[in-house]
């Protein structure tokens, strides 16, 4: 749906400056001018989210997909032989007798007959859109949906109405000439819904009446930047999604919207409303989207913000948003969307509320969206597992101990008091110091000017040698991250003298604008982390010190699969059964001890099966997890793998 200031193309810049800004303990999201919902759906993931927007409409979309956690079964009307709705609604066969007809409300005002002019759709798209609104209503009457399968329904159909609207963008005027869509037949949306497991609400009212009910730890705030009110722009989807047969006026067909007018679309009002907001908002972080050309300015909007949140926390991003051509000046002017972020001095709120499950246990999610991924494509990285993962992890951990951290998917996304990433790749350890003690201004800044010094591109590989040749004489930590960049497949591997010599990445491998917001989140993230770092063979991790309320996880390399960091052949200690003996030992010691312990591992892959792991198994709980490793890099030929999690708790 076309949507006025739609945040859809800001959504990973929103994302990057909360997770800059935040310690990713924060449970509740609220998306308070909710829109079609797009920002409170990509983060639904993450938090408990609560969107709310004065539109009928909106708040239809956001009871389908925000509130609403499953795809509905509609078993009531299964029970009378309608096994596909959507189906059943599109297809039915109707016919029209009379346009005047008060039951069919959008067919007798916004498409053309004898009393009509108004082209908002074609005939038979009025008609089926009266019909399957009908439809909805009376089964609802009659009992046959629960609250959100109605809303479902009514959704769908409201995100196709678009796509057979004979409009530019907004309901505000309608084409006088029939626009290509609109002769296409109008399908509903079936769409899809996240389960985070958490008690997602939503809500339809306003935004300042609201904002002195509710709390929690994120408030994004996308208000009207404009003068433009959504009401007006937005009459045809609210008059369907109400289907409340209003009086309306005009050539358009307008309904009467006084009830809606935002002040956030009022110069002389706008300032009032935004501190007002802002001054009653119980949410300990704040984050809000606005335009450079709203009817604000970033000097008042950074005033209030200051006025009442943590004024050293203040920041504002500026992202060009768009081109556009004056049609005065005839010069090209750059549109920029700003994100202003500040804390405010409210705690976070502890606890999920988790529907149906018991307070000590948590849910699987099955969205990676949730985590911080590493920046560094490190073979065998866990970051895809994570959902499964991470659920199984102790309530509480003291110590947290990655025997084998790797690129330390897991160690950048575990709550404890004190991490210990260990690995024997010396290289990648060091890497990962200068990170957690660079500034993260220096961070970027060495990386560019790498990049503009030996003009690295997709495919430029004589640069890309050249800077190799550079960094195998300096050694320096940040120059290998980039060297990576620019390798084949972003890939870290050494000969064994311990010189890099992963091949260039042509047309494919870039320090791209993806990989640059990952090593944001992962470097502001590991900054706040009580972390340290160690290259020891996992032998010389000591059990002394640790207790019961600490907690080892390995991922291993894994005995019965071959990848660059066992083989032998890159100067580092290959993995052979005598490893895979003592890491089993070292774990049972653990267990004696008391100390809890978590082993990622593969059980059978392309034929073989891990026969040693299988035998020290039986005494522990195994976790079948749902991945295959078909396709990674040192499994060429296609196979069946059992990927387990095996825990001793």
């Amino acid at each position: 749906m076309r949507f006025i200031g739609s945040k859809t193309s800001l959504l990973e810049n929103i994302d990057m400056v909360i997770s800059e800004n935040t310690t990713g303990n924060e449970n509740i999201f609220c998306d308070i001018f909710s829109g079609t919902g797009a920002v409170a759906r990509y983060f639904k993931p993450r938090y408990e989210v609560h969107s709310n927007d004065a539109l009928h409409f909106s708040y239809v979309i956001q009871k389908a997909t925000v509130e609403n956690n499953i795809k509905p079964s509609f078993s009531k009307l299964r029970n009378i032989g309608i096994f596909d709705p959507f189906k059943f609604l599109e297809e039915t066969q109707i016919q029209i007798l009379d346009y005047n007809d008060d039951n069919y409300f959008i067919t007798k005002n916004y498409t053309p007959h004898d009393n009509c002019e108004r082209m908002y759709v074609s005939n038979k798209n009025a008609a089926r859109i009266d019909f399957i609104r009908n439809t909805i209503e009376a089964w609802k009457k009659e009992n046959l949906l629960t609250e959100l399968e109605y809303y479902y329904l009514l959704a769908g159909l409201i995100e196709g109405v678009p796509s057979v609207s004979n409009i530019t963008g907004t309901y505000g005027a309608y084409l006088k000439h029939w626009d290509k869509r609109t002769f296409k037949d109008l399908e509903m949306a079936r769409l899809d819904v996240i389960n985070n497991n958490r008690n997602n609400k939503s809500y339809n009212t306003d935004a300042n009446k609201l904002i002195e009910e509710i709390s929690g730890d994120i408030l994004y705030l996308d208000p009207p930047y404009n003068s433009r009110q959504y009401a007006p722009n937005y009459h045809f989807l609210e008059t369907i999604s109400k289907y409340d047969y209003p009086e309306i006026r005009g050539v358009t067909g307008m309904r009467q919207y006084d009830d809606l007018k935002s002040p956030f679309c009022i110069k002389n009002e706008v300032y009032d409303a935004f501190e007002d907001l802002i001054s009653k908002a119980n949410f300990s972080n704040i984050v809000m989207s606005y335009s450079t050309d709203g009817l604000m300015t970033s000097d008042k909007i950074e005033k209030t913000l200051k006025k009442y949140g943590i004024e050293e926390t203040y920041k504002m991003y500026s992202i060009p948003y768009r081109q556009y051509m004056s049609k005065k000046t005839k010069q090209t002017e750059c549109l920029y969307e700003y994100i202003f972020f500040i804390k405010k001095n409210i705690p976070i709120k502890s606890t999920f509320d988790f529907i149906g499950m018991p307070s000590d246990i948590k849910p699987i999610i099955s969205d990676t969206k949730k985590y911080i991924k590493s920046p560094l494509n490190y073979i065998g990285g866990k970051y895809k597992l994570l959902p499964q993962i991470l659920p199984h992890f102790p309530n509480y951990i003291g110590t947290f101990v990655d025997l084998f951290s790797g690129g330390c998917n897991v160690a950048i996304n575990v709550s404890a008091n004190r991490i210990i990433c260990n690995d024997i790749n010396k290289k990648i350890t060091e890497l990962f110091e200068v990170f957690k003690n660079t500034e993260l201004s220096e961070i970027l800044y060495q990386i560019k000017s790498r990049i503009t010094e030996y003009e690295l591109s997709k495919e430029n590989e004589e640069g890309f040698k050249r800077f190799r040749d550079f960094y195998n004489l300096t050694q320096n930590p940040i120059d290998l991250y980039t060297l990576a960049c620019y390798s084949f497949n972003y890939q870290f591997r050494f000969n064994n003298d311990l010189e890099y010599n992963n091949p260039f990445g042509r047309n494919r491998s870039q320090f791209s604008d993806n990989m640059e917001h990952n090593l944001i989140s992962f470097v502001s993230k590991l900054q706040k982390l009580n972390v340290e770092f160690s290259s020891k063979d996992f032998t010389q991790i000591s059990l002394d010190n640790l207790t019961p309320e600490d907690f080892i996880y390995c991922d291993p390399p894994y005995f019965i699969t071959t990848g660059t960091y066992n083989d032998g052949n890159r100067g580092f200690k290959d993995w052979k059964a005598e490893q895979e003996y003592a890491l089993y030992d070292y774990l049972d010691r653990a267990d004696k001890k008391g100390i809890k312990f978590a082993l990622s591992n593969v059980v059978q892959h392309k034929g073989k099966v891990n026969e040693i792991l299988l035998d020290w198994a039986k005494k522990y709980t195994v976790i079948d997890l749902n991945y295959n490793y078909s396709n990674s890099s040192y499994n060429t030929k296609k196979g069946e793998s059992r990927e387990v999690l095996i825990i001793n708790y």
